[in-house]
């Protein structure tokens, strides 16, 4: 089993930053890939960015990129997500995945297991 706790969240105007961590503890963290992905109310989860078990490969949506960065810290065992620029539609509950493989994915069903997530919040 493994647990992943996020951190991070808040509310930011338009143009602010925020960065979410996510530390994971239970299995080994430094072998498979990790992800974030994001839900708004009444919309589905969807993809934000992803992260090869290395760090050496990243993915990012459309709309986040050029935006958000994500790295990786494989000695704390923690995944983080720079948010710069934020706008009103980021705002979502932040979820961070743990992936079933090394190689970085950009689909849900590619993820074992997520965090409690955290909410983003972005006034204009």
């Amino acid at each position: 089993q493994v647990q992943l706790v996020e951190s991070g969240g808040g509310l930011v105007q338009a143009g602010g930053s925020l960065r979410l961590s996510c530390v994971a503890s239970g299995r080994t963290f430094s072998s498979v890939a990790m992800g974030w992905f994001r839900q708004a109310p009444g919309k589905e989860r969807e993809f934000v960015s992803s992260i090869n078990w290395s760090g050496r490969t990243t993915f990012y949506a459309s709309f986040v990129k050029g935006r958000f960065t994500i790295s990786r810290d494989n000695v704390k065992n923690t995944v983080h997500l720079q948010m710069n620029n934020l706008k009103p539609e980021d705002t979502a509950v932040y979820y961070c995945a743990y992936g079933r493989t090394g190689a970085e994915r950009h689909e849900r069903r590619e993820y074992a297991y997520w965090g409690q997530g955290t909410q983003v919040t972005v006034s204009s």
